[in-house]
């Protein structure tokens, strides 16, 4: 395929750094480079993009590309920034990315300084390997922010993509990952958690997962049609406090370490319900509101 644009380093390929990276090199940009602190994990990750020259992170070549991905750790960022800086005497010119989503493209700003223009793109996606990221980016939602001409960069990946590019402020970026936080591994974890009540209930784990998977699955479009208060149901919302009197007599036996959870979340549902428990029920003095 005739490449799209000017090539890129990638810097840190994780998960996020190899699946954006493949696809990127299979829409046409070509990826030059891909540096790590250790060789063998660059040698991995190009292996697995189909492209680029594996290089340490100290490598001045790595500044040959007109665009620099960093794909590295969220902690890592700011060292690795500092460090690269003073691989060219002007950055003018080269376009610094990463792909965080806590932190803002402003911790870029040593390579700023030197003339670079920074900015963040991140996907607002689950990505528990690179098999998966090919898979699920494709199409998908990117929070962008920074300069302007990083930011076209962004946008230009992400059309490439199929996805949907939306701006981010970044003094309130944490919030924003805070919300990937609120609904990704908080899912997995109460449906984990459900599948224990399943299986003590009989119900064999073959049957429990995709089960499981339809209901959440149907949640979901339900909140996407109706919106949340519309879409909610079960018990709290209808105000059938016998059933979760009896749901927390039942977690008190069998699963006590999720009473807290089950009254925390129950102290959420009926926020949104707009309804008041029963004194007590909620875990609380207070009655919920």
């Amino acid at each position: 395929m005739k490449p799209q644009s000017e090539g890129i380093s990638i810097i840190g390929p994780g998960r996020v750094g190899q699946a954006l990276g493949k696809l990127l090199h299979e829409a046409g940009f070509p990826v030059l480079f891909v540096a790590a602190r250790r060789r063998a994990p660059a040698q991995r990750a190009a292996r697995f993009i189909g492209s680029g020259r594996p290089i340490g992170l100290d490598a001045p070549e790595l500044t040959i590309a007109p665009v620099i991905l960093l794909t590295t750790s969220d902690a890592a960022l700011a060292p690795v920034a500092r460090s690269l800086a003073p691989l060219r005497n002007d950055w003018s010119g080269r376009v610094v990315l990463h792909t965080s989503g806590s932190v803002p493209a402003a911790v870029l700003a040593p390579l700023k300084r030197r003339g670079a223009a920074i900015g963040s793109l991140h996907p607002y996606q689950t990505i528990p390997n690179p098999s998966t990221g090919v898979r699920n980016l494709v199409g998908g939602y990117w929070g962008i922010e920074g300069d302007p001409a990083a930011r076209r960069v962004a946008a230009r990946w992400v059309k490439a993509l199929r996805g949907v590019p939306f701006p981010i402020r970044p003094e309130k970026k944490i919030l924003y990952h805070a919300s990937a936080f609120m609904v990704c591994p908080t899912l997995v974890t109460l449906m984990d958690q459900s599948t224990r009540f399943l299986a003590l209930s009989g119900v064999p784990d073959r049957i429990a997962r995709p089960m499981l998977a339809r209901f959440v699955t149907e949640t979901v479009k339900n909140f996407v049609e109706l919106g949340g208060q519309t879409a909610l149901t079960g018990p709290a919302s209808r105000g059938d406090w016998q059933i979760i009197r009896r749901h927390l007599a039942a977690l008190r036996r069998d699963f006590p370490g999720t009473v807290p959870l089950y009254q925390e979340l129950l102290r959420a549902m009926l926020r949104l319900a707009g309804k008041h428990a029963p004194a007590g029920l909620t875990g609380t003095r207070r009655r919920s509101v």
